[in-house]
C-alpha cells in the first residue's frame, strides 16, 4: 500500500525501496528509468522524483549515459527511518533488529544517565506518564497501545539527555520498537519485568540518580537482546 501523501512516486518507492534493500537489485545493478516508468505506468518526472528520494537515502546514484546504479550497502543511510522500515520488512529483519538493538544498548544507558542529571520537571513528569501508560496497556494483548507509550518513553530519555546527537536517534529507536511489534517479534504481552524496569527508570531520572538510571537502562536493552534470541534468532 502506498504511503499516504506521497502520490505516484510513493507507489514507486514502496516497490523499489524494499526490492533494493532486500538485495533483489544487487550493488552495481543499473536501473533504467525509462523501463521503470513504463513498468510502473508513471511519467518520467514521477520516476525522477522517486529516484531523487532513493538518492537522498544513498541507495542509488545517477550517472550520465549509465543510468541509476544501486550503491553498495556500506554506503546506504542506514539511519534513515524509511530504510530501516524497508529492511525490517524483508529477509534481513533478524540482522537488522539485532544491529539496531545493539545500537540502543550502546547509546540509551548513557543517555539515561545524562537524563537523570539534566531532565526538567516537565520531562520527568512525561517519563512517569509514559511509564504508567506502559503499565496500563501491558496486559490484554494491547501491543499497539503499549507501543505508543514505549516509543514516547524512549524518545523522552534521549531528548532529556540534552545531547542533540542522542536526541536525533529518536526516530531510529522508534522504528526498532515499532518493527518488533508490527513484525510480531514480541510476546503477546510485554515482559512484566521489563515494564517494571521502565517505571523504576522514570523514578531514577526523577530522583537525579544517573548511576541507577544507566544500570536500569542497560538491563532493559539486555532484556531486549535476549528476547531477540528467542523470537528472532
Amino acid at each position: 500500500m502506498t504511503t499516504p501523501g506521497r502520490g505516484l512516486h510513493g507507489r514507486v518507492l514502496d516497490a523499489l525501496g524494499p526490492a533494493i534493500t532486500a538485495g533483489e537489485y544487487p550493488p552495481g545493478s543499473v536501473l533504467r528509468t525509462d523501463e521503470l516508468a513504463q513498468r510502473f505506468d508513471v511519467s518520467r518526472s514521477v520516476m525522477r522524483e522517486a529516484v531523487r528520494v532513493l538518492e537522498s537515502m544513498h541507495l542509488v546514484e545517477s550517472r550520465r549515459r549509465v543510468g541509476v546504479t544501486v550503491r553498495p550497502r556500506a554506503e546506504w543511510n542506514v539511519y534513515d527511518p524509511q530504510v530501516i522500515r524497508w529492511r525490517l520488512a524483508g529477509a534481513d529483519r533478524p540482522h537488522q533488529l539485532r544491529s539496531l538493538t545493539v545500537l540502543r544498548s550502546a547509546v540509551e544507558p548513557v543517555a539515561a544517565g545524562l537524563a537523570a542529571t539534566h531532565a526538567t520537571a516537565e520531562q520527568c513528569a512525561e517519563l512517569t506518564r509514559c511509564a504508567l501508560g506502559m503499565v496500563a496497556t501491558s496486559r490484554g494483548h494491547r501491543l499497539q497501545d503499549y507501543l505508543v507509550h514505549d516509543v514516547a518513553f524512549h524518545r523522552m530519555i534521549l531528548v532529556a539527555s540534552r545531547n542533540e546527537m542522542f536526541a536525533r536517534l529518536g526516530d531510529v529507536v522508534a522504528e526498532v520498537l515499532a518493527g518488533r511489534t508490527h513484525h510480531e517479534v514480541m510476546f503477546e504481552d510485554p515482559d512484566p519485568a521489563a515494564v517494571t524496569l521502565h517505571v523504576q527508570l522514570a523514578e531514577a531520572v526523577r530522583e537525579g540518580d544517573p548511576v541507577r538510571a544507566e544500570r536500569l537502562t542497560r538491563e532493559i536493552t539486555v532484556g531486549a537482546l535476549q528476547e531477540l534470541d528467542i523470537l528472532a534468532p
